[in-house]
């Protein structure tokens, strides 16, 4: 359970005011805060400049005793790489786009004061954070967090191909558009691979992905033994051949996944059925992938090309708040 208040005690909002109804929000923790006998809280916008790194920063300095998060997937990725081994609690407010983390957790994803309440009434359970180093083609490299997954090659044009006004009419839907507008230009790569046994391994692939959680809207299973507190990271490999193989790709995620592993009959037919290579999956607590430069995406954000990603699952190393008596089997 989330430790009472004491003192001077305080939760802190970091939001996105492009992507949440700030006011409400805002409201409706001072609200909260007030009931359960907590100090004021403090709020921290996000800007253009900050996705949400020194908006996290900042309250912790503030000595927030919980921290809540409102906007995109991308502002959820940015608190969550400042709060990741401090123990405080980190509350997700759904806002934004995909959600995906909380879709992930099976958190409420229209009820924001569900969430705030938690604060103050909920309990807590520690999750698996992903890192990607990213080495680039002047050798410089970088480390950025990621709560979802890491995704290289299709995945990542499929990102950069959404148009932001689509992704603001329509929500998540957005994204089967740029998937359309990526598959004509999408050619294979090479990669060299390796997944913890140290073992290297050669291919080619359309994507990479690099899962800490692998389910999607609508109920599709991308990664479907993805878990968010196994301290293993889950790797799959698209590798269609040809149209064929593209249709044997959404049969994997949707049909297979999606549906047939819900039930007990459908896991016998997948067990019949032959080898599919149009998907491939691993596992391990740490991955790498060289190839020659190719566009990387972190939980649907953009960071340009890279030669080399390394990723690893730092187990436990994120404290979230979840509602009295939510069900973590699923996780």
């Amino acid at each position: 359970m989330i430790a009472r208040a004491q003192g001077d005690s305080h939760a802190a909002l970091v939001y996105n005011p492009v992507k949440t109804d700030g006011r409400r929000l805002r409201a409706a923790l001072i609200r909260q805060s007030e009931r359960h006998g907590w100090a004021s809280p403090s709020f921290h916008e996000t800007t253009e400049r900050d996705a949400g790194q020194e908006a996290a920063h900042r309250a912790l300095d503030d000595g927030a005793a919980a921290v809540l998060v409102a906007g995109g997937d991308g502002t959820v990725r940015a608190v969550s790489e400042v709060m990741a081994g401090t123990t405080v609690p980190l509350s997700l407010v759904p806002s934004g786009t995909g959600n995906l983390f909380a879709r992930n957790l099976g958190l409420p994803l229209a009820d924001p004061e569900t969430m705030i309440d938690a604060v103050f009434t909920g309990m807590t359970h520690p999750v698996d954070i992903g890192w990607a180093e990213l080495t680039r083609s002047d050798s410089s490299s970088s480390e950025h967090a990621f709560v979802v997954l890491a995704g290289m090659g299709l995945d990542a044009d499929m990102i950069a191909n959404t148009r932001a006004e689509l992704k603001r009419s329509v929500g998540w839907v957005a994204y089967i558009d740029g998937a359309m507008r990526s598959l004509p230009g999408a050619r294979p790569f090479r990669t060299l691979f390796q997944v913890e046994d140290g073992r290297v391994h050669t291919t080619k692939v359309q994507s990479i992905l690099f899962a800490n959680c692998g389910a999607l809207p609508a109920g599709i299973a991308l990664v479907p033994d993805a878990s968010v507190d196994d301290g293993t990271l889950d790797i799959a490999l698209i590798q269609p051949t040809g149209v064929l193989g593209w249709l044997g790709v959404w049969r994997r995620v949707w049909w297979d996944n999606s549906v047939l592993r819900r039930t007990r009959a459908g896991r016998r037919v997948l067990e019949r059925r032959g080898r599919d290579t149009s998907v491939r999956y691993l596992r391990g607590r740490t991955a790498e992938a060289a190839m020659d430069p190719t566009s990387i995406e972190l939980d649907g954000d953009e960071f340009g090309e890279a030669v080399r990603i390394r990723c690893r699952i730092d187990q436990g190393a994120l404290t979230i708040v979840l509602p009295s008596g939510h069900d973590v089997s699923g996780f």
